[in-house]
């Protein structure tokens, strides 16, 4: 699988996020490189598993779009007597 690629300013919010969290949460300071390479760690590591769960939860609403379209269609039928 290939690695997940953002865009520059993708990556500028998702760091400010982080470093927001560090300061809020954690009280640290959380410096542009290292807010970098802690993204970048988490996208490598764990962004498959997120990946794969959006996947899995598109799939859910699909299956419920597909069940809604054949009620509809069996609502629809016609008698054959």
């Amino acid at each position: 699988m290939s690695t997940i690629k953002l865009t520059r300013d993708q990556k500028d919010v998702l760091v400010s996020k982080l470093q927001s969290y560090f300061s809020q949460e954690l009280d640290q300071d959380l410096a542009q490189f290292d807010g970098e390479f802690l993204l970048d760690f988490i996208a490598k590591e764990m962004g498959a598993h997120f990946y794969n769960q959006g996947l899995y939860d598109a799939q859910a609403v699909l299956d419920r779009r597909i069940d809604d379209i054949r009620e509809a269609i069996y609502e629809i039928e016609q008698p054959t007597t």
